[in-house]
């Protein structure tokens, strides 16, 4: 995880108000290259899935309406969530799947702990926080799995201020309906999960009054930054766990949608992240421009962000992930056609911050972060080199 921008001078500038439904309604089956899509990617071209919503109106009738040609219609739970302040104990009437974790203060977990509550009323024994491998701001930021707890007692970490957290069920909520693409959707080649594919609920990017809590921006690709979520190895339910940090970011984070471009689960999964509007191809608008998302603060327009999902602290990609990043960015710096393994001078276009790092960087070469991990970290050169040898 990351937090959000702390200036004006790192926060995206609100884009133009989103058309009319109808229209964007009328666009959305064109955007998702449902039309002849055996031949899209015949030819190496982009291909997306059909949009879960643009905007409520539209969220409310792709939960309800009958598939549109091309797709299929599945089932995804409705995320369901508490919050809360402080060390006081907490205790939700679902089961909860994950806890997350925020404070003010060091980023540091030393002293920090979760004590968990049984479906049996059970206390298990204090566990320590892990370590907030993607935080760049001040304090940390956790996404804990727990496994259908009934409640949660949190220790703040030493020095931390202003703790929060969320308890989150991302796996067992009320059931809805998503018109799901029915072939397999691809970005130039490389196949990838839309959206609507992992469950996203598009009204998570919208206000109580309607309006999109983050209207889409968008300006001239310059590099790609990787990270790691920090997360728990070995997810057996790594779709649940994007789901998850989805609500953080976008409704907890109030960021109104996921931080980063695309996620890598440990099979090697694609994850379609932050949304980018209905007439490009996944994280760009139609003139190829990229999408500001949420993933490195103060340096995220231009910049792409791609999080392996999981902990790189001590440990390194599997052999799965480590191919599907490879094939994505080596998809990527083609489609922008810049060189995999320059230096680059990164200008932030909004506020003129400058920051000399690799064409494919790593979050820590931006902020003081563990982020991706040292391991991954480790990598980053092996993967500019196998990028530019594809």
């Amino acid at each position: 995880m990351t937090v959000p921008p702390s200036t004006p001078t790192s926060t995206p500038t609100p884009a133009p108000s989103a058309p009319p439904a109808s229209r964007r309604a009328g666009s959305r089956v064109t955007r998702r290259g449902l039309i002849g899509a055996a031949g899209a990617v015949a030819a190496g071209a982009a291909l997306t899935p059909v949009a879960t919503a643009g905007t409520p109106e539209e969220a409310a009738t792709a939960d309800t309406a009958a598939p549109e040609p091309g797709t299929t219609s599945e089932t995804f739970p409705t995320t369901r969530a508490e919050t809360a302040t402080g060390e006081a104990p907490v205790e939700t009437a679902f089961p909860i799947g994950y806890v997350g974790v925020r404070w003010t203060g060091p980023r540091g977990t030393t002293g920090g702990g979760i004590r968990l509550t049984g479906a049996d009323g059970a206390r298990s024994a204090w566990q320590p926080l892990s370590d907030c491998g993607c935080s760049d701001g001040d304090g940390g930021a956790l996404l804990i799995p727990v496994d259908r707890a009934s409640g949660y007692e949190l220790k703040a970490p030493d020095g931390a201020t202003d703790l929060r957290s969320t308890a989150l069920d991302t796996t067992r909520g009320p059931a809805r309906k998503v018109a799901v693409p029915r072939d397999r959707t691809r970005l130039r080649g490389v196949a990838y999960l839309s959206r609507a594919a992992w469950g996203a609920d598009e009204k998570l990017r919208f206000k109580p009054d309607g309006t999109e809590n983050s209207p889409q921006t968008y300006y001239k690709f310059q590099t790609l930054t990787v990270h790691h979520t920090a997360t728990a190895n070995g997810d057996a339910n790594p779709a649940a766990t994007v789901r998850a940090m989805y609500h953080l970011h976008a409704v907890t984070n109030d960021w109104g949608d996921i931080g980063y471009h695309f996620l890598v689960d440990e099979k090697g999964e694609i994850y379609e992240g932050r949304y980018s509007g209905e007439g490009g191809t996944p994280a760009h608008d139609a003139n190829g421009k990229l999408v500001t998302a949420f993933h490195t603060g103060g340096y995220n327009a231009g910049n792409l962000g791609i999080a392996l999902i999981g902990n790189l602290v001590k440990q390194g990609p599997t052999a799965a992930a480590r191919g599907a990043l490879t094939d994505l960015v080596r998809s990527l710096v083609r489609f922008h056609g810049v060189d995999p393994q320059a230096k680059v001078t990164y200008t932030n276009p909004i506020s003129g911050a400058k920051k000399e790092v690799d064409e494919i960087s790593g979050h820590r070469d931006w902020l003081a972060t563990e982020c991706p991990g040292a391991v991954m970290y480790g990598e980053l050169a092996a993967l500019r080199k196998a990028v530019a040898a594809g």
